[in-house]
Order: C-alpha cells, then structure tokens, then sequence
C-alpha cells in the first residue's frame, strides 16, 4: 500500500495540466492538492458507478487527454512518445471493436462503465506498467506478425477489386453523360431558348 502511496505522490508532483489546476485549486481553497485529488477520483468514480451518462464521461476520458497528449508527441521532436500513443490508439481502437460487439450485454453488468475507465487509464499509465504496451506486446503483436501476411494479401485484393469497381463505374456515367448530352443538340437548345 505504501508503493501505491508513493506513485501517488510522485504523480502529485509531476507538472502538467492537472497538477496545476490542483496547485491552483489548493492556493484559492487551502485544501492540500491530495486531498482534492482523491476527492475528485471519488467523485469520478462514484459517478461512472451510479451516474447518467456514464458511457460518455468514460469515452471522454479515453479520448480527451490521449488525444491531446498524442498531438503533443506528434509535435515533439522524440520518437519514443510518439510509438507510446500509436501503441494506445492500437490497443484502442481493438477495445472498441470488440466492444462495440459486446457493449449490449456488458453495458447491463454494475460497474461495467467504472471497469471500462479503469482499463483505458491502465493503458494511459506512463513508464513500465503501461497496459497499452502490454497488451500489445503479448497479444497484438503476435497474431499481427502470424497473420499479417494473410491480411495484406487480402488488402490487396480488396483494393484491386475496389479500383476495378470504381473505375467501371466512373467509365458508366461518364457514357451516360455523354450520352445525354448527344440528345442535347446546338439547334434543340436554341430552340428551347426562343419559347
């Protein structure tokens, strides 16, 4: 418990957009930022238990702050938080597919929302314990490099499919076009003007 006690005042201390809301939130109450920091994850939390509109309070929070901090590392000069983003965007985006799968009946289990909050800001945890890069590196990227091969092969040919679909086509209504605009001929459209 002392471990826990120690991240969390070591993450009190970190500068960012949070702390600093909290620093200044201390200033202006006298309330110790601690104190207003478990307060605030109470209140959270007890709102994606029992709260409406959990989902979309759940969905914001695996967005908002990932997203931001992503356009940060975009624009960063480091490659190394850049590939720790594109790891949570991956391990995301497979969440939400399989979510969106199951959300009729998970949504209906008590706490499923609080659950969901807990797994993205486990994925959101920076240094070694970063769930995003555990997950993907003992699940994603081992089916992704047994299986790659055989998707892109499909790609592929989805893709040459695709061009071959759009271009046919394109090539129809262009004749239609053609076509229609033979039916319109100089003298019909003068004559079309003069009535």
């Amino acid at each position: 418990m002392d471990g826990l006690r120690q991240r969390f005042e070591r993450l009190l201390e970190q500068r960012n957009l949070a702390t600093e809301a909290l620093g200044a939130l201390e200033a202006k109450t006298g309330i110790d930022k601690r104190y207003l920091a478990a307060g605030a994850a109470t209140l959270l939390s007890l709102y994606l238990l029992f709260g409406f509109g959990a989902s979309l309070l759940c969905n914001v929070i695996g967005f908002v702050y990932p997203a931001y901090a992503s356009i940060k590392a975009i624009e960063s000069p480091s490659k190394d938080d850049d590939t720790v983003w594109l790891t949570y965007w991956v391990v995301y985006g497979l969440f939400g597919l399989a979510e969106f799968f199951s959300d009729l009946l998970l949504s209906w289990f008590p706490f499923y929302y609080a659950g969901k909050c807990a797994f993205l800001l486990f994925c959101m945890i920076p240094g070694p314990w970063n769930g995003a890069h555990m997950l993907y590196h003992r699940a994603v990227r081992p089916l992704f490099l047994k299986h790659h091969e055989a998707v892109d092969s499909v790609v592929r040919d989805f893709s040459g499919r695709a061009l071959d679909v759009a271009a046919g086509i394109t090539r129809d209504v262009l004749q239609t076009l053609a076509r229609g605009r033979a039916l319109v001929t100089p003298t019909a459209a003068l004559g079309a003007d003069r009535t």
